[in-house]
């Protein structure tokens, strides 16, 4: 996998209109691990590309009416398969974040990067998502200034209003799949 121009190569890309720019000169340096399901608890299907897309179907199911007009987005989605879909180039700045804080800095949206996960807070999410995880955030810590320590959930950083990755994300997995890779890449230079 490779990044140009913010975008993922190999990754299915999906273009939202949910995006704009960052701060003049800000770079993405925290990234936000998040959970969708549409309709909640549900995989599969065309809603969560349609929500990002601005073009769900109120009608389609009873809580698409409560939601289809978010102009929301993530940087990208990793689906139960390890699929990728990207919404918004990593240089621009996807609203996924809403009002949040990360020490003591407000508005997320503005230097981070959103990764959704397809599942809820309580189901194990899959050894393909993990590992596309890991794959994605080493090739980001390769182009921006990102570091472990600022790898959070959305939990995390809008603790009065979310939940998500929720307590089925197995932190410590994801960790020591990542200085796993470091190491491989580190050992093959």
């Amino acid at each position: 996998m490779q990044l140009e121009a913010g975008r993922l190569i190999g990754a299915r890309q999906v273009a939202s209109p949910h995006h704009n720019s960052r701060p003049h000169g800000e770079q993405p340096s925290l990234l936000v691990i998040h959970n969708i399901s549409l309709p909640p608890g549900e995989f599969g299907g065309p809603w969560i590309d349609a929500l990002f897309t601005g073009t769900l179907d109120p009608e389609a199911h009873p809580y698409f009416a409560e939601i289809a007009g978010l102009c929301v987005s993530a940087h990208c989605l990793i689906r139960r398969d390890g699929e990728i879909v990207q919404y918004v180039p990593f240089s621009e700045r996807a609203w996924h974040a809403g009002i949040s804080c990360w020490q003591e800095r407000e508005c997320c949206n503005d230097f981070s990067i959103g990764i959704e996960l397809e599942g809820t807070d309580t189901l194990p999410y899959t050894d393909q998502q993990y590992r596309a995880l890991v794959q994605v955030t080493r090739l980001l810590m390769q182009h921006y200034p990102l570091t472990v320590a600022n790898i959070t959930g959305h939990s995390d950083i809008a603790p009065q209003r979310k939940t998500d990755p929720g307590a089925a994300f197995d932190w410590q997995r994801y960790h020591q799949m990542l200085t796993k890779v470091a190491h491989q890449e580190g050992s093959s230079t």
